[in-house]
């Protein structure tokens, strides 16, 4: 599916909990981009697209949402609740996020900075693409 789940080790005591992302050790690229989205509504559906050399590594610091993510031959769709483990989403995945819950933060890491040309944003542009790779 060229996704994984990517354990993030948690440091803590009775202080609080710290989580340190490091490219390299436990993000698998450099990063040259970093956002966040926040204040989304449950009902909203965000992504809606897949990206041709992009690699990201989407964490939820806080609260949950879900990703439906596909490939163009298998479908999966997973829960993101736990800010301690990141999800790599490689080239070539198309991914939407949805079922945000009212207090979700969705920080991402990405390889490169925005660049509209790495962008699927058709859907059948997508499954055209994933023949052709084929």
């Amino acid at each position: 599916m060229n996704v994984e789940f990517i354990p993030l080790q948690k440091h803590g005591d009775e202080r609080g909990m710290l989580v340190a992302l490091e490219q390299a050790k436990n993000i698998p690229f450099e990063i040259k981009r970093v956002y966040y989205m926040f204040g989304t509504q449950g009902n909203v559906r965000r992504g809606y697209h897949a990206h041709k050399k992009i690699r990201q590594v989407a964490i939820p610091l806080n609260g949950s949402c879900r990703f439906h993510l596909d490939n163009g031959r298998e479908k999966i769709d997973v829960v993101l609740d736990d800010p301690a483990l990141g999800l790599l989403i490689e080239p070539g995945v198309w991914h939407e996020m949805y079922d945000y819950s009212k207090n979700c933060i969705l920080l991402v890491l990405a390889s490169d900075i925005y660049d509209e040309n790495d962008y699927i944003r058709n859907y059948e542009d997508f499954m055209r693409s994933v023949k052709n790779d084929s």
